[in-house]
């Protein structure tokens, strides 16, 4: 039997060499990027948990249904002072 040598990476590992290690621009802007979708997502999902369309929470935090829709979409990143709201 032929044995297969594992070219399994560890998250770390293919960061590293993909994108620099912690602290290389190209990985810091990785890990902005990924901030930015873990907020959206968890805005979306309290959103719906509390049974929310876009617009009906947009106007509890007078902003835009656009907006709202851009940040749970990683389009745009959202201001302290919406996530205060």
């Amino acid at each position: 039997m032929k044995t297969v040598k594992s070219e399994t990476q560890t998250l770390t590992q293919f960061k590293d060499k993909h994108y620099g290690k912690a602290g290389a621009e190209k990985r810091d802007a990785l890990e902005a990027g990924y901030e930015n979708f873990k907020i959206g997502a968890l805005i979306q999902e309290a959103r719906l948990e509390k049974g929310l369309t876009q617009q009906e929470l947009a106007d509890r935090v007078g902003t835009t249904k656009s907006y709202i829709s851009k940040i749970e979409n990683s389009i745009k990143e959202v201001r302290f002072s919406t996530l205060q709201k």
